[in-house]
């Protein structure tokens, strides 16, 4: 990685209507990180992509690719990019649409390569509008791809794909950041944020929640899951325990979010509560339904990050 930065929003806002989808994002991106964008659905992602491609404007503040406007790198063909939009081009073999698209850029990488890298060597000849939906996918990772940008700009790039194309594609996706390149990613598969990821930004209304690696946003959840049975014993006073910031009550078994597990157990044994008991560390999903559940009803928060 270098200090140059990629990605910069400042202030970014964008309104339809009476909706707020993106309220005052703040995000730098600096060049060679792989950064996933976390959000239920409507929390923005798509429109802050949408900002960040200049296929939308903001209403106030800026964004900016390379320290100039989304258009500007667009033309000079330093992104790339994958929607989840778009309709299969008919009566074209894969091969064709991909030259086709290498052609449009000045540094192309040879068509062979990114047929290469989107495990599409196979299916060149095969016309596009006769493909799978998995297949269509990962031509439209080729495409994205085939222009050699120097950012990568991904919407939802798994949907479709089965459990090996989806490893597959992480394999290429991973190979491709390591020549020094950006990947900006959305996805619903928490667990390809956690595992591709070196920083993972979390949207909610149209704002940052949180931004930090996968173990950061965890460790924001309560690090740690403490289950027991309660077995009838009262549940009120949990969370007054050490190390607990949050709990759930299901059925009869009581959930801990905690940021000290060790202390947090001790405590259980002393009031002889450790009946089932289990301790496992807070996931990537787990993280993400504590945080947005706790979301602020105005502003940002941002985890602290490591370059």
């Amino acid at each position: 990685m270098t200090n140059e930065t990629a990605v910069a929003f400042t202030g970014v806002t964008r309104s339809f209507g009476p909706v707020r989808a993106v309220d005052g994002i703040d995000l730098t991106i600096p060049r060679g990180e792989t950064v996933a964008l976390l959000g239920r659905n409507g929390a923005g992602k798509s429109t802050a992509i949408s900002l960040l491609l200049g296929l939308d404007e903001p209403d106030t503040g800026r964004v900016t690719l390379f320290g100039g406007s989304p258009d500007r790198a667009v033309a000079a063909g330093r992104v790339g990019a994958m929607l989840q939009e778009g309709r299969p081009v008919p009566r074209v073999t894969v091969r064709e649409l991909v030259a086709f698209v290498a052609r449009t850029y000045p540094h192309p990488m040879p068509v062979s390569e990114a047929l290469a890298l989107a495990d599409l060597t196979d299916l060149a000849g095969r016309r596009v509008d006769r493909l799978s939906g998995g297949q269509t996918q990962r031509v439209r990772f080729a495409v994205a791809l085939v222009g050699n940008p120097e950012l990568i700009v991904l919407d939802e790039p798994t949907a479709a794909l089965d459990v090996e194309a989806r490893e597959v594609f992480w394999t290429s996706m991973r190979g491709y950041a390591r020549r020094g390149n950006t990947v900006l990613f959305s996805t619903h598969y928490l667990e390809e944020a956690d595992a591709s990821a070196d920083r993972i930004v979390l949207i909610d209304s149209g704002r940052v929640l949180a931004d930090g690696t996968g173990e950061q946003l965890k460790r924001a959840a309560g690090g740690s899951l403490v289950s027991f049975d309660l077995a009838g014993a009262p549940s009120e006073d949990l969370p007054l325990l050490p190390g607990v910031t949050s709990v759930e009550i299901r059925g009869d078994r009581a959930r801990l979010h905690t940021d000290d597990s060790d202390a947090t157990v001790r405590a259980l044994a002393e009031r002889n509560a450790i009946r089932g008991l289990e301790v496992a560390p807070v996931s990537l999903n787990d993280a993400f339904l504590t945080l947005t559940a706790h979301a602020p009803a105005a502003g940002t928060r941002t985890l602290e990050t490591t370059r």
